[in-house]
């Protein structure tokens, strides 16, 4: 299955999969007033952020992030491979999203009432992908790649 930045909804297993426009921040906005309760760090590789899943999705809703995202808390940023970067991402769980955005020049953004996630990077720190969100009920998903939605300015 080829994503080109459109929000995709699986179908029946019957039936082809079909493809919405893609609305900037519409899916993540989805995210809003769900609690983040996990940060996992995989393989030192990407991490994974989990939120509380809707009540008929098959788990929970998970933003896997294939860059290392900034986080923003109590006044100052973190980064990788900052002292205190991995503590001060997991000291944003459990926290509620208050709001999300994405926009080209500023990439994704979401808001917690703990503190703030963005997901921005260099043209060299990506390899193929830069974050994908997955887990609604409806199945809908998102890909974000460089040079296509929200990362038209990385290419």
């Amino acid at each position: 299955m080829e994503l080109t930045g459109e929000v995709r909804v699986d179908e029946a297993p019957e039936q082809d999969m079909a493809a919405v426009s893609y609305v900037p921040n519409e899916l993540l906005s989805r995210l809003v007033g769900i609690r983040m309760y996990s940060v996992e760090f995989v393989l030192n590789d990407y991490v994974q952020l989990r939120f509380d899943g809707e009540p008929k999705a098959d788990g929970p809703i998970v933003l896997n992030s294939y860059v290392w995202p900034v986080v923003e808390s109590a006044g100052r940023s973190w980064r990788e491979p900052e002292l205190g970067y991995a503590d001060a991402l997991r000291r944003l769980t459990p926290g509620t999203v208050v709001s999300t955005g994405e926009a080209t020049g500023t990439g994704i953004r979401i808001e917690l009432d703990t503190g703030t996630v963005v997901i921005h990077p260099a043209v060299d720190e990506v390899y193929v992908e830069i974050a994908m969100l997955i887990g609604f009920e409806d199945r809908s998903w998102m890909v974000w790649r460089p040079g296509e939605e929200s990362f038209e300015d990385l290419h």
